[in-house]
């Protein structure tokens, strides 16, 4: 009897994203639409285990990466980056030859390289209110009778 021949040669079932439930339950996340939702698993799977803080993510490469248009992927990461899930390390600029640099992305999910813990900044995230105009009249007091 052999034992265990399944597992020669095996390697294991490579790279993957896991996004926790503590991310999910997040107000944050759970109003966020699901482009912008794309455009954060696409910035993790870029995310090796040391490298947060020098995660580079051009608008083109994301485009591409998700089968959208270039110019849609700008308010996406706008969006990230108002929730607190994302932020810019290095804004994107001309080279020193004249070739564009890419932005340079860290998450706010994972800790630094450096030892600097996660910040975590989504989790504070509040949603504005539905009707500003709303809120105003509730505080109202009734009108008197004559």
């Amino acid at each position: 009897m052999a034992g265990k021949r399944y597992k020669h040669g095996k390697r294991g079932v490579g790279r993957f994203v896991q996004l926790p439930e503590w991310v999910q339950v997040t107000e944050a996340w759970a109003t966020m639409p699901p482009g912008p939702r794309a455009l954060y698993i696409e910035l993790k799977r870029r995310f090796n285990g040391m490298n947060n803080g020098d995660i580079y993510l051009s608008h083109r490469d994301a485009a591409a990466a998700l089968a959208v248009h270039r110019n849609t992927v700008g308010p996406w990461f706008k969006a990230l980056e108002e929730r607190g899930f994302i932020y810019l390390t290095q804004a994107p600029h001309l080279g020193p030859s004249g070739i564009g640099q890419a932005s340079v992305w860290g998450l706010d999910e994972e800790a630094t390289p450096d030892g600097k813990p996660a910040r975590k900044s989504f989790a504070k995230f509040r949603t504005p209110a539905q009707n500003q105009c709303m809120a105003v009249t509730k505080n109202r007091t009734a009108p008197h009778d004559r």
